[in-house]
C-alpha cells in the first residue's frame, strides 16, 4: 500500500503527472441557468432532432416553442408564482421535457415523481414540497385526483401518450385507446395540449434564473430510509452539464451529431441529469424509451435507430444481452456505453464489450450530487473502478472521525464540487450530517482510490456485514457469484447469527433448477474466504427491484 494519500494523488494529477486528457478545473460558467444552456443550443442547432418518443420527434425550436407556450400559460392562467413547485408524473415521452423546461422558464422548481407511487406516497411528497401543481400522464390521474383535497395542489395538466403526435395520427391513436378501453376521463384536469394551444393567446415574459436558484426537488429513493427531497439548483445542474461534456468529448463526440438512447425513467436524477442537461448542451437526438421492461419493442427501436450513446444499468444490459435477437442490431456508431444507478457486474459488462465493441464505462454518484461523481473515461477505464473525479469534484476516503485515509485504503467516501445539493428541504439535521461546514458530502459508500486517482466503490456503509469481526461487503460477494453461468441475478444481506454476530445470506434466481447450495458454495471456494461464503441460500424467480433496476436489500432483509 502506498503511504501517499489520496490528496497527494489529487494533486499530482494538477502537475501533469498523470493525465487523461480530463481537465481537473473548468473555466467560470457562460450560463445562468439551463434556460441558457437550452437557448444556446437552439441558436446552434435549430433543425436538429431532439427528442423521439412513441415514434414521433420534435427538433430543438418545436422543444423551445412548445415549453414557451406552456410557461406563458402557467404565467397567464395560473397564479403560480416563481419559486413554487410543479410535479411531473409521467414515464419517459416528450411531453415530460417540454413541461420541464416550461417550468424553467416560468421560474417554477420540477419535483420529479415516481409514476407508480401509492396514493399514501403522493400525499406526502405533494404535501412535504408544498406542490402547487402537477402534470401527469393520464393513466395515473386518478391516484393525483384522488389525494388532491388533501393537499396544497391548485392546478392538475393531464397529457395522453400521443397529445404531441400530429392531429390525424393523435385522432387514429386515441380512437384505437377509446376502443381498447384505455381512455381515462380527465375530470377536473387541464388538457395539456390545449394549453400548448393557447400560445397565441398568451405572451411569454422572460423569467430571470440564476444558479442559486432550485431547480429540481429529488427525492431519494427511500431504500434506505425515509425519502428525503434534495434541493439541486440551476447552478448544479449546470455544473454536470459541463461536467458531463468534458467527459463525453472524450470519445470524439461532437455537439449537433449524437444519438443518445436513454433508457431509464426521467424522474430519476441520473436520466434527467444525462437527457435534460447534458443531451440538451450536446445537441444530442435522445430517443427516449417509455417501457424499457418491453424488451422486444427496445430492440427493434435499437435496430431502426443505431445509438452513438448509451446508458443503461446492469439488468438492462443483461436482459438486452439474453434477447435472441440482440446481435443483430448495429453498434458500429456506438462511442459511449455507460452504466449508472447501481454496480455494474463484471460478466454483463465482459459480454456486452465483446459483443458490441463498446466498452462499458462504469460511473459512481447518488441524487444529492446531481447525480456524478465520477466517470471512466471511454476505453480508458480500470476493471471494477468508477473512475476518476469530475473536474471541479474532490474526493476524500474518511475514517470514521472524518480523518483522510491513504491511497487504496478503504473508507467513506465524500464528495466536494460545484454538484453537490444545496440540503434536504426540511431536514435541517439530516443536512448537517450530511453535509459539513466546509462542504463536504458525505455519501455513505464505502470506497478506496488507487495510486492513479481511480475510485473503487466497495459497498453501502449500511450494507456491510459484520462477520465474527471480519468486514464483509456484499458487492465483493454479488461480483463473483453472479459470474456463475447458472445465475441470472444474485442479492446478499447480513442476517443475525448466534454464533458470528451476522451472517451472509444469499438470493438466487437461476436458469437451473438442478443448482443446489452446495454447487454455489463449492463455486465460491476458490474466490472467496471462507467467512465471506454465504452461510444461507435461498432461490427465488425473481428479486425486488426499484423502478430503475436496483435489488431493494432492505426489503429482502425484512422479508
Amino acid at each position: 500500500m502506498s503511504n501517499e494519500s489520496v490528496v497527494e494523488v489529487a494533486e499530482a494529477v494538477r502537475r501533469g503527472q498523470r493525465k487523461f486528457n480530463v481537465p481537473e478545473t473548468l473555466p467560470p460558467s457562460e450560463f445562468n441557468s439551463l434556460l441558457d444552456v437550452l437557448q444556446q443550443t437552439v441558436d446552434l442547432f435549430p433543425q436538429n432532432p431532439a427528442i423521439t418518443s412513441l415514434g414521433h420527434t420534435l427538433n430543438y425550436t418545436e422543444l423551445d416553442r412548445l415549453s414557451t407556450a406552456f410557461a406563458a400559460y402557467l404565467q397567464q392562467e395560473t397564479n403560480l408564482k416563481p419559486g413554487d413547485k410543479l410535479a411531473i408524473q409521467m414515464p419517459s415521452v416528450t411531453q415530460y421535457l417540454v413541461v420541464a423546461y416550461g417550468a424553467f422558464k416560468a421560474g417554477l422548481a420540477v419535483v420529479n415523481i415516481n409514476p407508480l407511487y401509492t396514493e399514501v406516497e403522493l400525499e406526502y411528497q405533494f404535501n412535504h414540497a408544498d406542490v402547487k401543481a402537477v402534470a401527469v400522464f393520464d393513466k395515473f390521474l386518478p391516484h393525483v385526483e384522488a389525494v388532491r383535497a388533501k393537499t396544497p395542489i391548485d392546478y392538475i395538466f393531464v397529457t395522453s401518450p400521443f397529445d404531441l403526435h400530429p392531429p390525424l395520427k393523435r385522432l387514429l391513436m386515441s380512437t384505437l385507446l377509446k376502443v381498447m378501453g384505455k381512455s381515462v376521463p380527465q375530470g377536473t384536469a387541464i388538457s395539456l395540449r390545449q394549453a400548448l394551444n393557447t400560445e397565441a393567446d398568451h405572451r411569454y415574459q422572460p423569467v430571470v434564473l440564476g444558479l442559486d436558484d432550485m431547480a429540481l426537488l429529488q427525492y431519494t429513493g427511500g431504500t434506505t430510509g425515509v425519502s428525503k427531497p434534495a434541493i439541486i439548483s440551476h447552478g448544479n445542474l449546470v455544473s454536470v452539464t459541463r461536467q458531463g461534456w468534458e467527459l463525453f468529448r472524450l470519445a470524439s463526440t461532437e455537439r449537433g451529431a449524437e444519438r443518445m438512447v436513454s433508457p431509464l425513467p426521467l424522474y430519476h436524477i441520473y436520466a434527467f441529469a444525462l437527457v435534460a442537461t447534458i443531451g440538451i448542451y450536446m445537441g444530442a437526438h435522445t430517443l427516449l424509451i417509455a417501457d424499457p421492461r418491453n424488451i422486444n419493442g427496445f430492440v427493434k427501436l435499437l435496430r431502426r435507430w443505431p445509438a452513438t450513446i448509451f446508458s443503461g444499468l446492469n439488468t438492462l444490459f443483461v436482459a438486452l444481452l439474453n434477447h435472441k435477437d440482440f446481435d443483430s442490431i448495429d453498434f458500429s456508431t456506438l462511442k459511449i456505453t455507460m452504466s449508472g444507478g447501481a454496480a455494474l457486474a463484471t460478466g454483463p459488462a465482459e459480454d456486452w464489450a465483446s459483443r458490441t465493441g463498446s466498452t462499458i464505462s462504469d460511473a459512481y454518484g447518488l441524487t444529492e450530487a446531481s447525480p456524478i461523481v465520477s466517470f471512466s473515461p471511454p476505453n480508458s477505464g480500470k476493471k471494477g473502478s468508477v473512475g476518476i473525479a469530475m473536474p471541479d469534484t474532490e474526493l476524500r476516503i474518511a475514517d470514521e472521525q472524518g480523518i483522510a485515509q491513504g491511497v487504496d485504503e478503504h473508507g467513506e467516501i465524500w464528495v466536494r464540487g460545484p454538484q453537490v445539493m444545496k440540503g434536504y428541504l426540511h431536514f435541517p439535521e439530516e443536512t448537517a450530517k450530511t453535509i459539513t461546514e466546509d462542504g463536504w458530502l458525505k455519501t455513505g459508500d464505502i470506497g478506496s482510490v488507487d495510486a492513479d486517482g481511480f475510485l473503487y466503490i466497495h459497498d453501502r456503509l449500511k450494507d456491510m456485514i459484520i462477520v465474527s469481526g471480519f468486514n464483509v461487503y456484499p458487492n465483493e460477494i454479488e461480483g463473483v457469484i453472479s459470474k456463475h453461468p447458472d445465475i441470472t441475478y444474485c442479492a446478499v444481506v447480513g442476517v443475525p447469527d448466534d454464533h458470528t454476530g451476522e451472517a451472509v445470506k444469499l438470493f438466487v434466481v437461476s436458469t437451473n433448477a438442478a443448482l443446489t447450495d452446495d454447487d454455489i458454495r463449492a463455486f465460491c471456494s476458490s474466490k472467496l474466504a471462507r467467512y465471506k461464503w454465504p452461510k444461507h441460500i435461498e432461490f427465488r424467480d425473481e428479486l425486488p427491484l426499484s423502478n430503475v433496476g436496483k435489488v431493494l436489500r432492505r426489503e429482502l432483509r425484512d422479508s
